[in-house]
């Protein structure tokens, strides 16, 4: 699979990709420091912080995730990789402030690396924080184990859920304590049909036959539950939706939120037939769909398919996802 993007330099890939992205968006953010992402208009002082991290080529994730509601500063890396602990450590020191920093880590190996290196210098400069990993993938083993599970589009959730209630004023403590129920009640799971390719490099990064799809694969291409023969979208809904359901233990009468996230060149069109059939499918089982989000949220450059991403959700939880956002690839009135 030849690689035909777009692209100047591969050196200067991120850097350019970074200010045009703020270009795009100045009434919601900005660069500052060393190509820290951050919110156009700061939020009060007297309110939690939120920060992340991740690599680029996942647009419009995550940085496309800072704004009024959500994110107050995103540390991106290079393509598909960490930034290292010094950036992140300038983010941190960047939102510093008394009602403290909710940095939100999602789990991958780089990532937890970096956000574990630089929590440790962060907090040796007296830096208040709270960190909650997102490790939703089902793929990635039983529940009991989520440090085997990736972090996925979940992290939409999480940090919506959250910067509502650091919008509001709530404090640290109550900020993360939502954050984590969020991360605990969730469950996603990718489906993929075509590959990507990277683009600094050019190099495959997944191919996958045509009439085929892998249930379970990763964020980079990485090895999932298995491949079958490609099946319709309610045949895949209910394939995929069904394996959630199971993890989450859901049962008649609980309320869900349903995120469908496709992953560079699957259309919303197709995304609007598996979100009819799950409607269906919860009907049928006397679970209530209370929120629904589909676009394209957290991509892999032209791979194709989608990822599911299925909540529990309390009154509170509820709430504040439809609590007002305003960020490049969110916005809630």
């Amino acid at each position: 699979m030849a690689m035909k993007k777009f692209v100047n330099n591969p050196d200067d890939l991120v850097q350019e990709l970074i200010e045009g992205f703020a270009l795009a968006q100045p009434d919601r953010v900005k660069l500052e420091g060393s190509n820290l992402v951050v919110r156009a208009t700061p939020k009060s002082q007297d309110k939690v912080a939120l920060v992340t991290l991740g690599g680029s080529g996942h647009e419009p994730a995550l940085s496309g995730f800072v704004g009024e509601g959500m994110l107050d500063i995103s540390v991106p890396g290079e393509i598909f990789a960490a930034p290292g602990p010094p950036r992140v450590v300038e983010a941190l020191r960047m939102a510093n402030r008394e009602a403290g920093v909710l940095f939100i880590v999602l789990n991958h190996e780089g990532d937890v690396l970096s956000a574990n290196m630089a929590v440790e210098m962060a907090e040796k400069e007296g830096i208040r924080l709270a960190k909650v990993l997102t490790c939703e993938d089902i793929s990635g083993g039983p529940r009991s184990e989520p440090e085997n599970r990736r972090g996925l589009v979940g992290c939409l959730a999480v940090i919506k859920a959250a910067g509502a209630a650091a919008e509001a004023g709530r404090s640290l403590e109550e900020c993360a304590d939502i954050a984590q129920r969020m991360a605990d009640n969730m469950a996603t799971l990718a489906v993929a049909v075509s590959g990507a390719t990277h683009p600094g490099t050019g190099d495959v990064i997944a191919e996958i036959d045509d009439e085929v799809m892998v249930v379970g694969m990763g964020q980079h291409g990485e090895a999932g539950g298995g491949t079958q023969p490609l099946k319709t979208a309610d045949a895949t809904a209910e394939i995929m939706l069904e394996a959630l359901l199971a993890d989450l233990e859901a049962k008649a009468g609980d309320e869900l939120m349903v995120m469908l996230n496709g992953v560079g060149a699957t259309t919303l069109m197709e995304l609007y037939l598996v979100l009819r059939r799950v409607k269906q499918l919860l009907d049928a089982k006397g679970i209530a769909l209370a929120h629904s989000l589909v676009g394209e949220f957290l991509t892999v450059q032209e791979m194709g398919g989608f990822q599911m991403c299925v909540a529990r959700l309390d009154d509170d939880l509820k709430a504040l996802l439809k609590a007002p956002a305003n960020a490049p690839a969110l916005t809630v009135k």
